[in-house]
Order: structure tokens, then C-alpha cells, then sequence
């Protein structure tokens, strides 16, 4: 028995070598481990990887792009010994726009923020004023949640396109993490997406870098503008990559809200916003595994898929509490992760506290909701940048979780959604309560569970 585990281990390990071919279409299959050999002959499968750390045999494949999905997918899954079968499905979607007027007037007023440039403490690190002192912040109560209540606890994982770890508002704050995109542990570093002459211009750039009104795939943001005078402009001519800086402006967010969380960032996006599904789902076990408490999902699927559900019940039985965004195209739409039981869907409000046009709505998948419009956060190379989108309302939420676990570490879904409901009301089709991270930790505070 000993031998056949030595020899499993090291098959295993084999498989997590070897890429995908060219020509080739990728599928999850979850069966027994001893049927792999039986399944690769039969229908014609190349075993890529297995999804490490998961409670199931579960296995990245290739099968020939000649055969059709569908009709392949249908056979294999009557396969006796198939658990699941399902294709790697790359996630590349387009979200749809906020509103453009809403972008006018945000757009203005960020404008006027810009031309703050001054600096303040903020839990031990220098920061950016406008970003500290945001109007976002009072309107959810956490300047005063934070300081009757402190900064949070435990650790937090951002499954996203990376992060700048060199950002000075993330010192100490950061843990190691995975880069699924390339294999490599350690700070799931953005900046390895871009050539060196761009890294460079972020690095010393002292101007506005740019304006994105047009963002593709399902990582959930609508537009971005960077903050470093008081002009939005384009990095001197060049192009960066459609969804470059969204893990790191989602991280800048969530340590906003929870300032002594720890951050484990999670790149299972590029640049681009493309991501394998088996990516995701592998990250979502390795956050399990390597000791986060909460996950933080901005991005979202318009169908559910077997094994990433799987994932999502794996954590939900560890007691990790997840947050994933409902998504832009302004739509009662139920997606997923957010759609998941266990998952905490979050939508967008304006500065008025209604429902961004752009958000998602729908309590299926949209059991919260938080400022989602003109909020200031991280982005690479040290900058600050205006943001919007249901990425950025579910970071302030993820990041008031980390406050509830400092307040009771062994709050878990139910008491976080009784939590959450003690905020403000609104009737808006995002669950019955806007966040208010004060008035959800008094709640906590008088309603402790054993």
C-alpha cells in the first residue's frame, strides 16, 4: 500500500508538468484515480494536471479539438466510473457599461480629488489622504467602526489577476500566494504580465495613466481612472492590458475596510481578464488549505459549473466565509459564484444609497450590497486609482468580514448575513440591508455566539 501512495504521489506530481497541447480542448473530469488510464485510452484523453488539495480525484484533460465538445462531454459522462465531466470553460466574457452619465459626474468629482496629494498615516503605513479619508467610508460607518472596533483579523484570499506587492500600502500586510497562471508561489506579482519598459513607466510615472471605459471579460469593474494629478490620461501612449491593476485595486479595498487583515493573493486571472476555470477552482481549494479564513471572488459565470461548486461546498465546510460580486450588466441575472449557497453575492450603490444602473440585482445572487461607484483604491506602481463596479462594493464587504472575525473569530456564514442585515434598508433588490460596518459589529457585539 505504502508503494502504490509513493507511486500515485509522484504521477501526480508528473501530471501538474506537462502543458496543454496545441489543438487541443480542455475538460475537468473527476473519476477514480485507478480509471485514468482505462478513460485517457478510451476517449482519446491527455491528463494535463490534477487540482491539487481537493477532497476529490479530480483532473485537468486535453481531448483532440476535432471532436465536438458537446457530443464528447455527453459520452464521457455516461462513462460508469465518471464522476464529473465538464469542459475548462474560459471565462472571457464582455460586462456590460455603467451608466455614462454616472461616469460624467463621478469622473468630476475624482478629478477634484486628485489634486489632494497629501499624505497620511493609516495603521502604520503612509498613505494617500483621498484614500484613507474616502466619503465612501463614513457613508458605511467604518472610520468609526475601526475606531471603537480595531482593524480585523485573520487572512484574506483575492482570487484575481495578482497584485503589486511592492505597493507601500500593502507592507506587512501580505502573506504568500499562487500564481496559477504561470505555477509559481509566492506574491502572484501583476507586474510579470507586463514587458519591462511598461513596469518601468508605472514605477516612475508622476501622471495620470488611464481611462477605461470599455472593460472586457467578467472580472467585475466598469471603468477605472488613475489618480496622480488632477488629468486622466493615457501611460504616454501606452497599452496596458484590458483588466491589468484589478487584483491589486480589489486588495487596496479590502485592506481599506480591515487594515490588520492579512492579504493572500491569488492569480488566477492575466492581465487580459481571461482565466481557466480549473485556475479558479484549483485556487479556490489552495485559500482552503493554506489557512485563509475569508475569499474574495470578483468575478463571476452566467452558468453554474459541478466541480467549482464543489470547491465552494469544500470551504463552506471549513467555515471560510466567501464574497463574490453580482456582476455589471444592470440586470436581474443570477451568476455564479455568487449564486452559490454560502456565498455572500454582493451589488453596487451610488453615493445616494440606490442601486448603481449597472449593478446586478436579484437576491439570488445578490444577497448585499456597498459603495460601488467613484471609490479610490490601489494600483500598480504605487499609484491610486478611481474605480467602479460590483468588484469593488464586494471588496468593502469582504473586508467587514475580517472586522466580524476580529470580533468574534468564529462567526460563520449565518451569523455574517444577520450581521449584515443590521445595516442600513433599502429595498433595492440586493438583499434587505445596505453594509454598515458599525452598526453590523454592534450587532455582533450584543449577540455573541458560543
Amino acid at each position: 500500500m505504502m508503494r502504490k501512495n509513493i507511486q500515485v504521489f509522484f504521477y501526480c506530481a508528473f501530471l501538474a508538468l506537462i502543458p496543454a497541447a496545441s489543438g487541443q480542448t480542455k475538460y475537468i473530469l473527476e473519476a477514480p484515480f485507478s480509471d485514468i488510464p482505462r478513460l485517457s485510452s478510451q476517449y482519446s484523453l491527455t491528463v494535463v494536471r490534477s487540482i491539487e488539495n481537493s477532497q476529490h480525484t479530480v483532473y485537468v484533460v486535453t481531448a483532440p479539438a476535432s471532436i465536438p465538445p458537446a457530443q464528447l462531454i455527453a459520452k464521457v459522462s455516461k462513462d460508469k466510473s465518471v464522476v464529473g465531466f465538464e469542459s475548462d470553460t474560459e471565462l472571457h466574457q464582455t460586462e456590460a457599461k455603467s451608466n455614462p452619465t454616472s461616469f460624467a459626474i463621478s469622473t468630476t468629482a475624482l478629478k477634484a480629488y486628485a489634486s489632494d496629494l497629501t499624505l497620511t498615516s493609516y495603521f502604520g503605513s503612509q498613505v494617500r489622504s483621498i484614500y484613507a479619508k474616502q466619503p465612501a467610508a463614513d457613508s458605511i460607518g467604518l472610520t468609526s467602526a475601526l475606531g471603537q472596533f480595531g482593524g480585523g483579523s485573520g487572512t484574506v484570499a483575492i482570487i484575481d489577476t495578482g497584485i503589486d506587492p511592492k505597493h507601500p500600502v500593502f507592507n506587512g500586510v501580505l502573506v504568500p500566494g499562487f500564481d496559477f497562471t504561470r505555477n509559481t508561489g509566492g506574491f502572484a506579482s501583476e507586474m510579470a504580465d507586463l514587458d519591462q519598459s511598461t513596469v518601468a513607466i508605472l514605477d516612475q510615472s508622476t501622471v495620470a495613466i488611464l481611462d477605461k471605459s470599455n472593460v472586457p471579460a467578467i472580472l467585475n469593474q466598469s471603468t477605472v481612472a488613475i489618480l496622480d494629478q488632477s488629468t486622466v490620461a493615457i501611460l504616454d501612449g501606452s497599452k496596458l492590458p484590458s483588466d491589468f491593476g484589478h487584483g491589486t485595486m480589489v486588495a487596496g479595498l479590502v485592506h481599506l475596510a480591515a487594515p490588520h487583515a492579512k492579504i493572500m493573493p491569488l492569480k488566477a486571472f492575466r492581465a487580459d481578464g481571461t482565466s481557466d476555470l480549473s485556475d479558479i477552482i484549483r485556487a479556490v481549494y489552495f485559500a482552503v488549505d493554506h489557512g485563509a479564513n475569508v475569499i474574495n471572488m470578483s468575478f463571476n459565470l452566467t452558468t453554474p459549473s459541478t466541480e467549482f461548486a464543489n470547491a465552494i461546498a469544500y470551504a463552506a465546510s471549513k467555515n471560510v466565509l466567501m464574497f463574490a460580486s453580482a456582476g455589471n450588466d444592470g440586470k436581474r441575472l443570477l451568476v455564479y459564484p455568487a449564486g452559490f449557497s454560502k456565498v455572500v453575492g454582493v451589488g453596487s450603490t451610488d453615493s445616494n444609497d440606490r442601486r448603481s444602473r449597472f449593478s446586478n440585482y436579484g437576491t439570488a445572487s445578490a444577497r448585499t450590497s456597498a459603495p460601488g461607484e467613484a471609490l479610490i483604491t490601489t494600483y500598480p506602481g504605487g499609484h491610486y486609482a478611481g474605480v467602479w463596479g460590483t468588484s469593488f462594493s464586494t471588496a468593502l464587504v469582504t473586508g467587514a468580514s475580517s472586522l466580524f472575525m476580529g470580533l468574534n473569530p468564529r462567526c460563520g456564514y449565518s451569523q455574517v448575513m444577520d450581521a449584515l442585515e443590521k445595516g442600513k434598508r433599502i429595498d433595492q433588490g440586493m438583499g434587505d440591508a445596505e453594509l454598515n460596518v458599525l452598526t453590523s459589529l454592534q450587532f455582533l457585539m450584543n449577540n455573541r455566539w458560543n
